[in-house]
């Protein structure tokens, strides 16, 4: 394993990240805790998940993931950089979802309870709520960091110019500030290529993208004619089965991965691991968020850490794909 300091803070992490959204649904607790022992044993320090999650499991069961990771995290709490989210739907009521004061006070509580940890270390935004002042939202996130509920604040699915003013918001206000930005980031997405990871470097801010195989696409395992029944694109994860389907799955983005299996040809490595290590040769990515349904499903997502693309392959990688900077989206 690498690691790296995560932006402009004291810590290290490893530059590979655990995510977690599958614990819970696709993947139930023996083998989430199958995931977590072979991502420590490689050295992962750092994992990530949200009080949301698991994803599309509905409000019954909203916050099963954090528990899972808080079982798993018992008696080695020490040994790990532990991140979560909030600002998703957490119940019935208006004010159980976004990024009002009430809301997150409430909602790290909830986490840290459903963790069984006295703190985290990193507590972001899962999403950027237009609804809610963005002052009252920074001030709220001050308080949790300065009540040691947290060490570090961060953000996710914001775009650029809010990120921006965000950061100015508290600079003036001298309040806790952002160390870090995770935006959905791969092969067939790299909107942030343009203004999001300019504005990270220049302040300075950790990036951890998530989705590094679109959802498991860039694996090359789904064909267009085929319905899924299992993982990202299927039925079994409700409403984000629709989601990951409306994102990527058109036939261009299938042309693409053919075109990127083929420049991979004959060099013997799996496209699931090439498209990691294409994340992490942007010197801009601090650690990549992998998902796991199977804990089998690591073994390639690990070794891409320790793999260098050749500057021909990065090249033709980088062409081939250039068409994925363009375009807007609204995560």
């Amino acid at each position: 394993m690498q690691f790296t300091t995560f932006g402009r803070t004291g810590l290290t992490v490893s530059r590979l990240c655990l995510g977690t959204g599958t614990f819970g649904t696709q993947t139930d607790e023996a083998e989430s805790r199958r995931i977590f022992d072979i991502a420590s044993e490689a050295g992962v320090n750092f994992i990530d998940t949200a009080d949301m999650y698991p994803a599309g499991i509905g409000a019954s069961g909203m916050g099963l993931t954090e528990e899972i990771t808080g079982r798993w995290l018992a008696g080695k709490r020490d040994r790990f950089i532990l991140a979560t989210k909030a600002g998703g739907p957490m119940g019935p009521s208006p004010w159980d979802q976004g990024t009002s004061r009430k809301h997150l006070l409430d909602a790290i509580d909830g986490s840290l309870r459903r963790l069984n940890v006295e703190y985290v270390d990193l507590y972001q935004l899962h999403l950027d709520d237009a609804a809610t002042p963005l002052d009252e939202t920074l001030e709220a996130l001050d308080a949790i960091v300065r009540s040691g509920k947290a060490r570090y604040v961060g953000v996710s699915n914001f775009l650029a110019y809010r990120l921006a003013r965000a950061i100015g918001r508290q600079e003036t206000l001298k309040l806790v500030g952002f160390v870090s930005v995770q935006p959905r980031y791969n092969l067939l997405y790299r909107e942030i290529e343009r203004e999001l990871l300019p504005l990270a470097t220049e302040e300075n801010l950790a990036v951890i993208p998530f989705n590094p195989l679109a959802g498991g696409l860039l694996t090359g395992r789904y064909r267009q004619d085929e319905t899924p029944e299992k993982g990202r694109f299927s039925a079994e994860v409700g409403q984000f089965g629709a989601m990951y389907q409306a994102r990527y799955w058109h036939q261009r983005e299938f042309e693409t991965i053919a075109q990127l299996q083929e420049a991979a040809g004959g060099i013997g490595e799996p496209l699931t691991k090439l498209s990691i290590a294409w994340i992490l040769a942007n010197p801009a990515i601090t650690s990549v968020i992998l998902g796991a349904s199977r804990a089998e499903q690591l073994s390639d997502s690990l070794a891409a850490v320790d793999y260098s693309l050749t500057a021909d392959l990065k090249g033709r990688f980088d062409e081939l794909t250039i068409e994925y900077r363009r375009g807007d989206s609204v995560r």
